[in-house]
């Protein structure tokens, strides 16, 4: 654990650049459709070590005064209350905390764009909301025959229907708080507004994975596939790249298929077309910044079987199909991994069998593997997280970092007053009684400084963990997995 395949301060020098020549290229104007996270990318830190979650906006931070940023959100997304899965907030807010992250980075945000737009009530209501707190809104339409109509898409009665975006800078990034925003089809009716007033500008895809330039079953491009099952998305060779120019490289299903109809899109407004294939528009050089090509790729094995036991655990919650869980099947048999890979699921399970009740495992940074039980004070994730803070401070096990006699007044506060069945602490709790003992305890504050030595460290647990003690071993930075099953037989789990 630690070692590092990627170096993030030639990604940050590089990828800038590169972006500064395509500008370049197109006489001075950009629009850059931005997949993924623009920051908070944990996908990549954990499959390329030395990623910093942030890089990308660091990068852009560097271009922060050519470069301005449009937010795109479908209107029907605000209609129907979509939520982010990872954030469990809907579309609208998502927009609204993308704009404040942005704007506290340093970056400026020109507007937000309505896609698909048709009147919905909760989509006008949104704007207005936005307009009053002074952001500008755009409303662009939904075009018949989209995306293969292109002679009724290029033109008057397509794109030109669609509000013309005011941008100052010459680079415009667009982006959205999730996928089927309509950013590329924003990008290109800017393009054909920018044409007929007689403006250059150009168009390019930024998107961090599947990396172009590594083999196509590389673990790393298998854990992107492993990451994006749920969207049927295929990593597949580009075959107009390799038309083109005789070379083999790596993009997705949905970027191979709509290429012939973008590409009409670009002869259509421009009598040209500036790309020969999909890859040709990506600016990505990831793959150019990978220095250990073993870490990273025991780092995406890693991460593929992580996605396979969250599949499970979701298909047993009810919350994807078998489809998802079978691909992930297929895509460890391509990696040629297994569970056995991951070896604090055995220890877990194992210390479960022992004690017949929910137990974990986590893997320390050095591979030492501890492990933590059920007892009537504590649950196995909050065990777990004491033994291993110990562990890490080197304290005797057998000292308590906290006293029962602390544990046992909150357990009665849950119980007693607050309408809670399980008495036993979680572990946001244990860690706030732990702080708490900190303030006049040598030993508690030692174990809680360990804390940090945490941040990317495996964890498996015998049951479905609550949905608090998920979030905090997550904000710890704590890579968790766990059986697909309940830790009681009963109808409802509230998490």
């Amino acid at each position: 654990m630690g070692r590092i395949g990627f170096d993030n301060q030639k990604y940050l020098e590089l990828q800038s650049k590169h972006i500064r020549e395509r500008i370049a290229k197109f006489g001075g104007k950009l629009y850059l459709e931005f997949g993924g996270k623009l920051f908070d990318d944990f996908h990549a830190s954990r499959v390329l070590p030395g990623f910093k979650p942030d890089s990308k906006l660091q990068m852009l931070l560097q271009l922060k005064e050519q470069a301005e940023i449009i937010i795109a959100i479908n209107a029907s997304d605000i209609e129907k209350n979509k939520v982010r899965g990872d954030l469990g907030i809907t579309y609208d807010l998502d927009v609204m905390r993308l704009i404040d992250a942005f704007r506290s980075a340093g970056l400026y945000v020109g507007s937000v764009v309505l896609t698909r737009f048709a009147g919905q009530s909760s989509a006008e209501i949104f704007a207005k909301k936005l307009e009053q707190l002074g952001v500008r809104v755009y409303k662009h339409y939904s075009i018949d025959g989209y995306p293969y109509n292109v002679e009724g898409i290029v033109s008057d009665e397509g794109y030109g229907k669609n509000e013309y975006i005011e941008t100052e800078r010459e680079l415009v990034i667009i982006t959205a708080p999730g996928p089927g925003s309509g950013k590329m089809a924003t990008c290109l009716s800017q393009l054909y507004h920018e044409n007929k007033r007689g403006i250059k500008a150009g168009y390019a895809k930024f998107e961090t994975f599947p990396i172009w330039n590594i083999p196509l079953k590389h673990p790393v491009n298998l854990a992107y596939e492993a990451a994006t099952a749920d969207l049927n998305d295929v990593n597949m060779i580009d075959p107009f790249h390799l038309e083109a120019y005789g070379e083999t490289a790596v993009n997705y299903n949905r970027d191979v298929e709509i290429f012939p109809v973008v590409d009409a899109m670009f002869k259509k407004i421009y009598g040209k077309s500036p790309y020969k294939s999909p890859t040709d528009m990506g600016v990505n050089m990831v793959g150019n910044c990978i220095i250990d090509d073993e870490a990273v790729s025991v780092a995406s094995k890693q991460e593929i079987i992580r996605r396979y036991y969250t599949a499970l655990c979701d298909q047993r919650e009810n919350m994807t199909s078998s489809d998802t869980v079978n691909k992930l099947d297929l895509l460890m048999k391509q990696a040629g991994i297994s569970a056995k890979d991951r070896p604090v699921i055995e220890v877990a399970n194992k210390k479960a069998d022992d004690t017949l009740s929910p137990a974990a495992a986590l893997e320390l940074p050095d591979g030492r593997i501890i492990t933590g039980k059920t007892s009537p004070l504590l649950g196995a994730s909050a065990a777990i997280l004491l033994n291993a803070l110990k562990e890490l401070a080197g304290i005797n096990d057998d000292i308590k970092l906290i006293s029962p006699a602390i544990i046992e007044p909150v357990q009665r506060l849950k119980t007693e007053h607050l309408g809670n069945h399980n008495p036993r602490l979680h572990t946001d709790e244990i860690l706030i009684a732990l702080a708490i003992c900190a303030a006049t305890s040598d030993t508690a504050a030692l174990a809680l400084k360990q804390l940090e030595k945490l941040k990317g460290c495996e964890l498996h647990s015998s049951v479905i963990l609550a949905q608090v003690d998920s979030k905090t071993l997550k904000k710890l930075g704590i890579n968790v997995t766990c059986e697909p099953k309940y830790q009681v037989k009963k109808l409802y789990h509230a998490r």
